[in-house]
C-alpha cells in the first residue's frame, strides 16, 4: 500500500537554490543539477501527532512529509548550495537526529542539513551572515534580495529553539538557604532612585584635561553610602548586584559598600565566585553565619579555609575578642609560610594591647626578617613595652645635650655598628642604595623609642622646646623625620603640633617634616577641627600649589574657614590667568568636600571673566566651566542629603 504523504506546509519558506556554478570552486567537478530529489521510503514518517516515535536516522519533523534519508538527503543541488555558499563547496554534515521544523522558520530537512557540532555548523554561518551582512553573505537556506534579513533573523529563531532543546539536563543541585532578613528601614523612594543613578553612572574619560560642566556622579558614590549608613538605612535587594559590581572595582568603595548592602550581601558572594572578595573583605564574612557551633566552624575555618578567609576570620575574632584571636594565631604559628604569619601579625594592629607583648618579643626570633621587623614597630607602639625600653636606652646613648654652646645644640653620634641585640629587635642592618648604615642605624633607634625618652635626656624641655634646639653637624633632618615617624607610629598629638609648627611658617617644609608627606601623616594625629584649622592657615599663606596632600587628612565636609580658605585661593588662581588644570586636584576634592551650603557663594565666579594681557587663551572659560561642575555638583549633594534625611 501506499502511503500518502502528509500536506506541506505552506506557510514555510521555500529554499531557493543557487545556481550550482556560482558556489563551486575552481576544479571541483560539477554535480548533476537535473538530478531528482530522493524519495522517501514507504515506510518511515507519519503524521503529526501519530505512530511510534521516528528513529534516530529517519526522523520525522511533525505536520511535514517524510524527510529524506540521512544518506541521500544531500543529492540535491540546492542542499550543496545552502551548505557551501559564499565559502566554496564541502561535504554536507548528516542529518541531526529529531530534528524539528519550527513554525514559520526554514524546513527541518534545511536546518537538519546545514547544522553541525563543529566549527562549521549552522550557527557560526549565521553569525557570519550577520556580522558581514546579508549583502555580502548570504544566510544558510536563503537567497540574497530583500527578504534575506528577514530569512536570517527566522534561521536564527530556529536553530535557537534546536540548540535549547538539545541541551542535556544537569543534575539539580540543592537549594540554598534562605537569604538573612535585614532589620534595618527601607530606604526612601527618592534616596533609592538616586542610588539606582549613582550605580550605572558610567563618565567617560575626558580628554585635554577638561571634564566639561557635568558631575561626576560615580565619585558622589561613597559619600552617598557615608550618609545612607550614618542614617541606618537597608539597600534595596534589587540593587544589591551593582552594588556588589561597583565595589569589586572599586576597592575604596569596599567597607561602606558592603556595610550598607548589609547580610545578603554575604549570601549572595557565597554563591557568586566573582563576588567573593566581599567574604574577604568582610570581618567574619568568610566565616559561616553565626550561630549554635560558631566556635567549632571557626576553628575548622581557620584549619581548611583559604588564606584570605583565614585572615578575615582573624580580623573578626580580633575585633571582639583579643583573646581567643590570639590563642587561634598560636595554635598554628609554627607551621604557617613565612608570608601568612606576616599578614596574620598584621592584624593585631586592631585593638593592639600590653596582653600582646608575650606573643610579639617571641615573634622577635622568628626565622623572617619581615616578621621580626613587623613585631617589632607593634612592640615600639606599647611605649611601656621591655623592647621599647632597649630601644630608647640606645638611642639615648646617640643624643646628648652640648650645653657650652649658646644657644645649647643637640649633639648626635649614630651607632657604629648593628649588633644581634638590635637585629633581634628589629633593626634591618643593610641600609638601601643611598644610605649611609649609621644614619640608618641612628634613624631607625630613635623611631622605635618612646618619645618621653627625650624631655628626660634633654633636661626636661618640652616637645616644642626641644624641636626648636638646633642640630649638631647636619643630622637634623635625620633626627626631625625619625620623631616625625615616632609621633606617627605612637599617635602623639603633642610632638606631631610641634614638629608640625604654625601654618604660616615661612618655610612650608615646617621645622621637622622633612616632606609635606610627612607633614600629612602628621595632620592626622590631630582632631578633625584641629587639622582643618591647620591647613586653611597653611592655604592662606602658600597657596594651592602644595596643599593637595594635607586637604586629603582633612574631615568632609570641610570646615566652614577650610572651605572658605580654599574657595578664595582658587579665586586668586583665576585672576592670574592661568588653565584650570593644573587645580583638577584641588577642584576634584571641593566637588567632594566643600559643604553644600558654600554653594551660594560661587554664584558670583561663574560668569567668564575679564582676561589679562598675559593671560593664557580661554583660561576664563575654561575656569567658568569648572566652577559651574562645582556648583552643580554642590547642589546636587544637598538634594541627596535632603532625599536620605526625608526617611529619618
Amino acid at each position: 500500500m501506499t502511503r500518502t504523504p502528509a500536506p506541506t506546509d505552506t506557510s514555510a519558506p521555500t529554499p531557493t537554490t543557487v545556481p550550482w556554478s556560482s558556489v563551486v570552486p575552481t576544479g571541483s567537478p560539477p554535480t548533476d543539477a537535473t538530478a531528482p530529489p530522493a524519495q522517501p521510503h514507504a515506510d518511515t514518517g507519519t503524521g503529526a501527532g501519530t505512530g511510534p516515535e521516528p528513529d534516530a536516522d529517519t526522523g520525522t519533523g511533525a505536520g511535514t512529509g517524510p524527510e529524506p534519508d540521512a544518506d541521500t538527503a544531500d543529492s540535491s543541488p540546492g542542499a550543496d548550495a545552502v551548505a557551501g555558499a559564499g565559502t566554496g563547496a564541502r561535504p554536507a554534515a548528516p542529518a541531526e537526529a529529531g530534528a524539528q521544523p519550527v513554525p514559520g522558520g526554514p524546513p527541518a530537512a534545511s536546518v537538519a542539513r546545514t547544522s553541525g557540532s563543529g566549527p562549521g555548523g549552522v550557527w557560526e554561518e549565521l553569525v557570519t551572515s550577520a556580522l558581514l551582512g546579508t549583502d555580502r553573505r548570504t544566510p544558510p537556506g536563503g537567497e540574497r534580495g530583500p527578504g534575506a534579513a528577514a530569512a536570517l533573523l527566522d534561521a536564527a529563531a530556529a536553530e535557537t529553539v534546536r540548540r535549547r532543546a538539545g541541551l542535556r539536563p544537569a543534575r539539580a543541585a540543592g537549594r540554598p538557604e534562605a537569604a538573612p532578613e535585614d532589620p534595618r528601614p527601607p530606604l526612601p523612594e527618592a534616596a533609592a532612585r538616586r542610588l539606582t543613578m549613582l550605580l550605572t553612572d558610567r563618565p567617560g574619560t575626558a580628554g585635554g584635561g577638561r571634564r566639561g560642566s557635568a558631575p561626576d556622579l560615580m565619585e558622589l558614590l561613597p559619600q552617598w553610602l557615608a550618609t545612607a549608613n550614618a542614617r541606618g538605612f537597608a539597600a534595596p535587594p534589587q540593587t544589591l548586584p551593582a552594588l556588589l559590581d561597583a565595589a569589586r572595582g572599586r576597592t575604596d568603595l569596599r567597607p561602606a559598600a558592603l556595610k550598607f548592602a548589609g547580610p545578603r550581601a554575604l549570601w549572595l558572594a557565597r554563591l557568586n565566585p566573582d563576588w567573593r572578595f566581599a567574604l574577604r573583605a568582610t570581618p567574619g564574612g568568610g566565616a559561616a553565619p553565626p550561630g549554635s557551633g560558631a566556635t567549632k566552624r571557626a576553628r575548622r575555618l581557620w584549619a581548611e579555609g583559604l588564606f584570605a578567609e583565614r585572615v578575615a576570620l582573624l580580623a573578626a575574632l580580633r575585633a571582639r575578642d583579643a583573646v581567643g584571636a590570639r590563642e587561634l594565631l598560636a595554635s598554628t604559628w609554627a607551621t604557617e609560610r613565612a608570608e601568612d604569619r606576616l599578614m596574620f601579625l598584621d592584624s593585631l594592629r586592631t585593638g593592639l594591647e600590653a596582653a600582646d607583648e608575650p606573643f610579639l618579643e617571641q615573634a622577635l626570633a622568628d626565622r623572617s626578617r619581615n616578621v621580626r621587623a613587623t613585631a617589632a614597630e607593634l612592640l615600639s607602639a606599647l611605649p611601656r613595652s621591655a623592647l621599647a625600653a632597649r630601644m630608647a636606652a640606645r638611642a639615648a646613648t646617640c643624643v646628648s645635650l652640648d650645653r657650652t654652646r649658646t644657644p645649647p645644640a643637640i649633639v648626635v653620634e649614630a651607632p657604629h655598628e648593628c649588633d644581634a641585640g638590635m637585629e633581634r629587635d628589629g633593626v634591618v642592618a643593610k641600609p638601601p642604595a643611598g644610605r649611609g648604615e649609621r644614619s640608618w642605624w641612628f634613624g631607625q633607634l630613635v623611631e622605635a623609642a618612646p618619645l618621653a625618652t627625650w624631655p628626660a635626656r634633654l633636661a626636661g624641655r618640652t616637645a616644642e622646646e626641644i624641636v626648636a634646639l638646633p642640630v649638631s653637624d647636619g643630622w637634623q633632618g635625620e633626627l626631625h623625620a625619625a620623631w616625625c615617624r615616632a609621633a606617627v607610629r605612637q599617635r602623639d598629638g603633642v610632638w606631631a603640633r610641634a614638629l608640625l609648627g604654625a601654618p604660616t611658617a615661612p618655610d612650608a617644609g615646617g621645622p621637622g617634616a622633612v616632606s609635606l608627606a610627612e607633614r600629612a601623616k602628621l595632620l592626622g594625629t590631630l582632631g578633625a577641627a584641629e587639622r582643618a584649622e591647620w591647613v586653611a592657615g597653611f592655604i592662606a599663606t602658600h597657596g594651592l600649589s602644595e596643599a593637595f596632600q594635607l586637604l586629603g587628612m582633612c574631615g568632609v565636609p570641610w570646615a566652614t574657614p577650610l572651605g572658605r580658605a580654599v574657595v578664595d585661593a582658587l579665586n586668586i588662581a583665576r585672576d592670574a590667568g592661568s588653565y584650570p588644570w593644573s587645580f583638577s586636584g584641588v577642584m576634584g576634592l571641593a566637588e567632594r568636600c566643600l559643604d553644600p551650603s558654600e554653594a551660594g557663594r560661587l554664584d558670583g565666579l561663574l560668569a567668564i571673566p575679564d582676561e589679562p594681557e598675559d593671560a593664557s587663551p580661554g583660561a576664563g572659560g575654561y575656569w567658568a566651566e569648572a566652577f559651574q561642575r562645582l556648583v552643580t555638583t554642590l547642589r546636587l549633594r544637598a538634594a541627596m542629603a535632603d532625599e536620605l534625611r526625608a526617611g529619618s
